[in-house]
């Protein structure tokens, strides 16, 4: 009560942030006729003169409201868009390094550019994310002429390429008009630079496997844009990146495994309570928890699987391998259904976002999740992945200077933004007044007959004309959708991970007159849907039915196509706007309040009318699973009847609880998953930033004299103790010590003269700095630094690499230790730092004998790391881009002198030390055959 008062009187939160920066708005509009008195050269020249006031150490504030100004200048003449206040507010909002919240279709992409280049005058570079490659091409050539108008440099991340806008460059390819392929640093070297949150984050994990400076990408994390922040930021936190290699592991036993599966019988599935609940000795094999997506065996289940396998104990610990084999595979057949959490396509398993309905291609689930789902299907088997390198979104996102985001739909979520990414929201009012209808939910019994009711409403509404979007949560609700309105005769589009191809083309066109589409509930984000059609769209269309493709066209067709297009848009957009405007019809609620709004988003764009309507039943996942008994008690009590639907505030209520639910239990993950990544962090920093100094060519003469007292001290308390009499001294161990690690030999007269431990280290620490003195002056200084840095990163590396792999086993057992009433967090956070330590020694003592042994061959190429032959590996959200590179090359020792004959390329091979035949995937990660990729180019 008391804060309805408040807000009356003082305004929302966002309200008083907005007034705030009315003022600045003010300045901006007072700017305007100056600037548009100047010519375009003059214009452009305005960016030269405030990159100069910054440098002479203005402000960035002080300059924000000009930059603003000459940018909306420089849009309305390149893009003939002229931003509004409100867009104003928005690139105020983001300069603050806050997230604005913005209706859909308030024009985000247009409002990224003014903060985009003020922050680009400093020079250090802005980047903006954005969710998939498609969108992040598009919005670059859409907003490069703005940039260019005003000479900054902007370059296109992609998936397996690189771009910067460039006005002069001509191509066939129409979609790649203006993007000239240049190389990844360059991109990045752009003043901005559009890309993926995936490239991004995994070209950072790339620069650290390299072995060169000149090999890194990326330059220091200054400034990001991400747009669409709530799917990037919070859907997308669940899982991290990954670059991994092939593991030492046969397939054969997937397929072993696979074929008893179907032997054994489901004993129970749970929908309330927890695993230890259901009693185990229910009829049958394995018991399916579905709101944790567990499955546990039961004693008759172990028993028919030691028989079926021809095993005495499943649980002993040599078969224990056998039995998270038998796991994995119960789950892939219990809980992962094809065509809605994976699709099979050309022979592969490709998983579907849950949240999107976007196919993922490249991404693989780990733990041999993915090898058992795919010997379910029977596909081919990839064999299973080693960890290389891993980092969260989390981790990521937060190690940029200034990080700001803007999304239709953040409130939601805002205490998560604050505590994860110390964001704040601010919701930026609409240009025009928001008129959309939002009807309240209505619950059916079974799915049938909502999916009954479902059709009756789109039929009634596509024989006035209205266009209708239908959303689903699954490829195969909206199959099932699709099915009962052909059967209806009605005409309709399917917009899933199927068809994703051409998902912007299908939802652009979802505006029209008596248009059905039916869409995974967040599929074709990013592309507005324009009532009566979009114009650049449907010319494309006209194109393609006159034979001509789009791709090749004339620029004469498709002007001449687009005005054509223009003709049947504008007066269609009044008669839709008559109609009522776009309908959407939500098949079931989702598991986030965030997607439900983004799908009613998409109708009332920009003060169009518009309606939605939410259609459930008591089978939906959401209100089955996490919505308990209640809401079927209350329905039972109100006495339904068949088809009879039931509007009611109780009800309401129920769904609303159950997706705060399921809100809470995903943030628990999240933040899960980031207080364990927390504690790699620390440690991912210091192996990073010791690379770092090592490409940067810093010397490692001082850290490997530290390293080598430290191992001296540890050898002499091994064998000759503090505090131990000399008599008690192993001298015989301690000379084999000494040759084993340093390379020295001391004569056993010379220990008579040490007569304390004292004495006895002085003459160790003498002989070993001798030794390492005698071979410095062998290979010479310059050489032996050279040969400090090479030793190290390759050590460095391969430790590293292993230390990962340990961790990945630790986190498997380590939430066994709450049995024993123990916090597996402050297990794992002690258990994780031994093993960074036991490292770390290992990695001194690696570095140091490999540098009192190693045999240095003049003009030989330099071994390169496992690891960073890997750099080019495979990620677990996509295979690396194939960047070719020099045939055969191989960083050489600084001095020595260049081979004679250019050595010829080796025969590439795997992982394993296998050669790579014509006929495999090639081992750059693009997904060709060898012959037909870098054969080719070696070739």
């Amino acid at each position: 009560m008391i804060d309805a008062i408040l807000k009356k009187i003082f305004g929302t939160k966002h309200e008083r942030d907005v007034k705030r920066m009315m003022p600045v708005v003010a300045e901006i509009n007072a700017l305007e006729p100056a600037i548009q008195a100047l010519d375009d050269a003059a214009l452009r020249g305005k960016t030269d003169e405030l990159c100069k006031r910054l440098a002479d150490g203005a402000e960035i504030e002080d300059v924000l409201p000009e930059a603003f100004a000459v940018c909306r200048e420089a849009a309305r003449r390149s893009v003939g868009m002229r931003h509004f206040d409100v867009q104003l507010i928005g690139g105020m909002v983001l300069h603050n390094g806050t997230i604005a919240e913005m209706a859909t279709g308030e024009g985000k992409t247009l409002v990224a550019t003014l903060p985009a280049y003020l922050n680009a005058l400093t020079g250090k570079g802005v980047h903006i994310v954005t969710v998939n490659d498609y969108l992040a091409k598009r919005d670059a050539q859409w907003m490069g002429p703005l940039y260019h108008a005003l000479a900054l440099s902007v370059g296109v991340i992609q998936h397996e390429a690189s771009f910067t806008y460039d006005p002069a460059y001509t191509t066939p390819d129409i979609r790649m008009t203006a993007l000239r392929p240049i190389d990844r640093r360059t991109a990045y070297l752009c003043d901005i630079t559009y890309g993926t949150n995936n490239e991004f984050g995994f070209d950072y994990l790339r620069d650290n496997m390299r072995f060169s400076l000149e090999e890194l990408v990326q330059r220091e994390l200054h400034y990001a844009i991400v747009d669409e922040v709530d799917s990037i930021l919070i859907d997308e936190a669940r899982t991290p990146l990954i670059i991994s290699g092939p593991a030492e592991e046969s397939t054969e036993l997937y397929y072993k495994i696979d074929r008893i599966i179907p032997k054994l019988k489901r004993a129970a599935t749970i929908v309330e309570g927890k695993l230890s609940e259901i009693e185990e000795e229910r009829e049958g094999d394995f018991i399916v928890d579905e709101k944790s997506k567990a499955v546990s065996l039961t004693e008759q289940g172990i028993a028919s699987c030691e028989r079926l396998l021809n095993v005495d104990n499943l649980y002993d610990p040599q078969h224990i391998t056998i039995l998270h084999h038998v796991q994995q595979g119960l789950r892939a057949h219990a809980l992962y259904k094809r065509d809605v959490d994976y699709v099979v396509k050309d022979g592969e398993v490709i998983i579907v976002d849950e949240f999107t309905g976007r196919m993922m291609p490249g991404r693989r689930w780990s733990d041999g999740l993915h090898q058992a789902v795919e010997a379910k299907e029977g596909v081919r088997i990839e064999r299973e992945n080693q960890t290389l390198a891993t980092i969260t979104f989390q981790n990521y996102f937060r190690m940029y200077e200034k990080l700001a985001g803007m999304t239709g739909t953040a409130e939601t979520e805002a205490e998560e933004f604050a505590k994860i990414y110390k964001l704040d929201v601010t919701v930026v009012p609409t240009n025009r007044n928001l008129i959309r209808i939002n009807h309240p939910d209505v619950v059916y019994k079974t799915e049938r007959e909502k999916f009954n009711a479902v059709v009756e409403d789109i039929i009634r509404r596509n024989e006035k004309g209205q266009p209708v979007l239908v959303g689903t949560v699954s490829i195969e609700k909206s199959e099932a959708v699709s099915k009962l309105l052909k059967k209806r005769g009605v005409r309709h589009e399917v917009l899933n991970a199927k068809y994703h191809e051409r998902e912007a083309e299908i939802v652009a066109q979802a505006g029209r007159e008596g248009a059905v589409t039916i869409a995974t509930n967040m599929a074709g984000r990013g592309t507005d849907i324009l009532l009566g059609g979009n114009p650049d769209f449907l010319s494309k269309e006209i194109l393609r039915k006159k034979g001509v493709d789009p791709v090749t066209a004339s620029a004469e067709e498709q002007a001449t196509a687009l005005v054509e297009a223009r003709r049947i848009t504008e007066p269609e957009h009044q008669q839709v706007v008559e109609l009522g405007g776009l309908h959407i019809v939500g098949t079931e609620r989702h598991e986030s309040r965030r997607v439900d709004n983004q799908l009613r988003g998409r109708s009332g764009r920009q003060g169009d009318p518009g309606s939605s309507h939410f259609y459930l039943s008591l089978e939906d996942d959401l209100l089955r699973i996490f919505g308990s008994q209640r809401i079927q008690r209350i329905m039972e009590r109100l006495g339904m009847e068949e088809g009879e639907p039931i509007e009611h505030k109780l009800v309401t209520r129920a769904i609303a609880t159950a997706q705060k639910r399921v809100e809470n239990h995903n943030f628990e993950i999240r933040k899960h998953l980031l207080e364990y990544d927390d504690v790699m962090n620390k440690q991912r920093e210091i192996i990073y930033g010791m690379r770092r100094q090592i490409l940067d060519g810093e010397s490692q003469a001082d850290n490997v004299a530290e390293w080598i007292e430290d191992l001296v001290i540890g050898t002499l308390d091994g064998y000759a103790a503090e505090g131990a009499h000399p008599e008690d001294w192993d001298l015989g161990g301690l000379t084999e010590a000494l040759h084993r690690q340093f390379d020295v030999k001391i004569p056993a007269a010379q220990y008579d003269e040490a007569v304390s431990r004292e004495g006895l280290g002085e003459l160790v620490g003498e002989a070993v700095r001798e030794r390492y003195a005698q071979r410095e002056r062998e290979l010479g200084e310059e050489l032996m630094r050279a040969l400090e840095r090479h030793e190290m990163l390759i050590v460095i590396d391969t430790q590293w690499k292993d230390h990962l792999l340990s961790i990945d086993h630790l986190k498997e057992g380590i939430g066994l230790r709450g049995y024993g009433q123990r916090d597996p967090l402050t297990e794992y956070k002690k258990e994780a730092f031994d093993l960074f330590q036991d490292m770390v020694e290992r990695v001194k003592a690696i570095v140091v004998e490999r540098l009192f042994k190693v045999q240095v061959v003049r003009n030989a190429p330099m071994e390169l790391p496992t690891i960073t032959a890997w750099a080019d590996a495979q990620e677990s959200r996509g295979a690396m881009p194939g960047e070719p590179r020099p045939g055969g090359w191989t960083p050489s020792l600084p001095g020595s002198a260049p081979p004679a004959v250019p050595r010829p390329a080796p025969a590439p091979r795997t992982p394993t030390g296998e050669k790579i035949g014509r006929n495999d995937p090639c081992y750059c990660g693009s997904g060709k055959k060898y012959k037909k990729c870098h054969l080719l180019q070696q070739g």
